[in-house]
């Protein structure tokens, strides 16, 4: 009986084996791509590590989904599924928006990297504008600390919507050694 049950789900077998292995290997390239560029840009390991642990959610979801298909779930039950789900994490993505644009804002100053920590920036905003040297750069907030010695915690998703002078460059007073 076990032996029928097995030639009956074979093609789902292979399937599911194949896509571990992908998956696995998708792992692994991405960490080094991701190291690798990290690296080229001096980038922070602990930034690197965040950024990687959010690429790595992102295959396994689609890994997930990628199982449901090739076991051949029932379409009317993934859409009973999915619609109360979508339902639940809508409300709490909505109470959450704010956490999720950081998240999302963090991951854009990691690649984009127009600034870096040591850096001493200007932020235009109209009511409050300041300088400030960049002290850390976290998956949701900036620590800033301004030319009088007070520490700032900035958003990072506003400082992708204000606008910002770069003062002086980190790297502006060393020389660069390879």
């Amino acid at each position: 009986m076990d032996r029928n049950l097995i030639f009956d789900y074979t093609k789902e077998l292979i399937g599911t084996g194949i896509l571990l292995i992908v998956l696995i290997s998708l792992r692994v390239l991405t960490t080094k791509l991701v190291k690798r560029y990290a690296k080229s840009s001096h980038t922070l390991e602990h930034r690197t590590n965040l950024v990687i642990k959010y690429i790595h959610l992102f295959t396994n979801i689609l890994a997930f989904i990628s199982l449901v298909l090739i076991w051949g779930v029932q379409t009317k039950d993934i859409f009973i599924a999915l619609s109360s789900i979508t339902t639940v994490v809508g409300v709490a993505m909505f109470a959450q928006w704010s956490i999720l644009s950081n998240i999302t804002s963090g991951i854009i100053l990691f690649f984009s990297f127009p600034f870096k920590i040591g850096d001493i920036i200007k932020i235009h905003d109209k009511d409050f504008p300041f300088e400030a040297e960049i002290e850390d750069i976290g998956a949701f907030h900036v620590y800033l600390k301004t030319l009088d010695g007070e520490k700032v915690i900035y958003p990072n998703n506003l400082l992708l919507q204000k606008g910002i002078s770069i003062m002086k460059n980190h790297f502006d007073d060393k020389e660069f050694i390879d």
